[in-house]
């Protein structure tokens, strides 16, 4: 038995073990710069809903290109149309972890009006970053710069409602 024989052996034993077939044959799925929808719903690990696409329109994005949280992106990566996943996705490919150095205290004179600051007040910073207020003091204000969701794990249901390739 020589080489090649022992080769086209080897590529039958490939083909008839079905490594070639795709994960949903004869479908299209998500790949990596391709713009779909998907009808989602988002939960805390309590069940509590903080997010959904019901009622709304499908939410429209470039998948693989980071326009969502990373956990999100990874799961829609070769999903079929109408497919629907489950997927519970911990902080650090979500919204990542709660940081400590982003609940900053700031002086009241920075503020324009910082007799109408309300604790759970959003405030928007001059570098764009959104945070809310979590306390008032007699001479400053307490914002936390995190997202709402740090620190959560979260699971999605998403379901692909379209697909166009790249």
């Amino acid at each position: 038995m020589g080489k090649p024989f022992i080769l086209a052996i080897i590529a039958t034993a490939i083909l008839l073990s079905g490594c070639t077939q795709q994960p949903n044959p004869g479908k299209t799925t998500v790949a990596s710069g391709d713009t779909i929808s998907v009808e989602y719903k988002g939960t805390l690990q309590d069940g509590t809903e903080f997010d959904s696409s019901e009622g709304k329109q499908p939410l429209e994005f470039v998948a693989g290109t980071g326009q969502m949280i990373q956990g999100f992106d990874a799961t829609v990566i070769g999903m079929a149309l109408d497919e629907e996943k489950t997927v519970t996705i911990p902080p650090e490919k979500a919204y990542g972890q709660y940081d400590n150095t982003k609940l900053v205290e700031l002086p009241k004179s920075q503020f324009a009006d910082p007799d109408k600051m309300v604790v759970g007040l959003p405030v928007h910073a001059s570098n764009g970053v959104n945070g809310v207020v979590t306390e008032i003091k007699d001479d400053s204000i307490v914002v936390d710069f995190n997202h709402p969701l740090a620190g959560k794990t979260l699971t999605f249901w998403i379901k692909v409602v379209k697909i166009v390739k790249a």
